[in-house]
């Protein structure tokens, strides 16, 4: 089975037509429609009217999500009701604190979709383990990067110095639940170095992609979330190395200048399985 792959998540407003059409044909692994912070209060009913059309009428490359507003505002719950009975694939849901809005949320969702939870505020922070911990449709945590700062009154800092903690937290929330994980928004479209760099990052920390807001980040971050050659090649050696006759039956053998248990060999052939779902997607 191939790797749902979630690289790049590129956010548009459900309310642009051609962002929307735009993005049928977009090399990002995920398009997300959204009906939050993108669109304005006046535009809400407007944007959620044409996110319904463009689900319905499908025609996207990549997997298609939508982003509804947060249950507590005016038109979250109109939002979800609106996506009942299309073959929407993802719900990502804004501003999600604890274990009560995942199951609010997961009762509701339209039948066959998978529930993303945005971690944004500090309160969702020490209630990662219990959201994370119902059981249902939760299959992703995105980092809200912009609210969570905002919230916690951090500066910012060109490594997310003060965010660093939260990161690893996220990271560590989604691995005990087997959930996926993605980094948040880079907010400066000119700095290329700069969002390659923060890419970077996030795959230190562990993240499986990260959220864009613009279709110029999709080939970095693909790029960014996607294995080396390097990293093939070594996998590809540690495999070989623990197929050989000579190995079998041993925990730890030696591979070039390291010895590598079985854990490695495990790592080893999910990135072989990560780089396959890779080399099938076209950037």
């Amino acid at each position: 089975m191939t790797e749902a792959l979630v690289r790049s998540v590129l956010f548009m407003p459900a309310s642009n037509p051609r962002a929307v059409d735009k993005a049928r044909t977009l090399p990002c692994d995920v398009a997300v429609l959204d009906l939050e912070d993108a669109v304005a209060p006046d535009m809400k009913a407007e944007a959620r009217a044409a996110a319904v059309e463009a689900v319905r009428s499908g025609g996207f490359g990549p997997r298609l999500a939508v982003r509804i507003n947060a249950l507590d505002t005016p038109w979250g719950s109109d939002d979800l009701d609106a996506l009942v009975g299309t073959p929407v694939g993802i719900v990502v849901a804004p501003k999600v604190e604890d274990a009560r809005d995942v199951v609010e949320l997961g009762d509701r969702l339209p039948e066959g979709a998978a529930l993303w939870a945005m971690i944004e505020t500090p309160r969702a922070l020490f209630n990662l383990d219990a959201l994370c911990g119902v059981d249902g449709a939760l299959a992703a945590l995105m980092f809200g990067t912009n609210d969570l700062s905002s919230a916690l009154r951090c500066q910012s800092s060109p490594d997310r110095e003060p965010l660093k903690p939260w990161l690893a937290a996220t990271v560590a929330a989604a691995r005990a639940y087997g959930l996926a994980v993605i980094d948040g928004v880079f907010n400066r479209l000119d700095d290329a170095d700069g969002f390659a760099d923060e890419c970077d990052q996030g795959r230190l920390y562990g993240f499986d992609g990260k959220s864009l807001i613009h279709p110029a980040q999709i080939a970095a971050a693909n790029a960014a979330f996607s294995p080396t050659d390097d990293e093939v090649a070594h996998a590809m050696a540690l495999v070989a190395a623990f197929a050989d006759p000579a190995a079998s039956g041993r925990g730890a053998i030696r591979v070039g200048n390291s010895m590598v248990e079985r854990l490695h060999l495990t790592a080893a052939e999910a990135l072989l399985r990560r780089h396959d779902a890779c080399s099938r997607t076209p950037d």
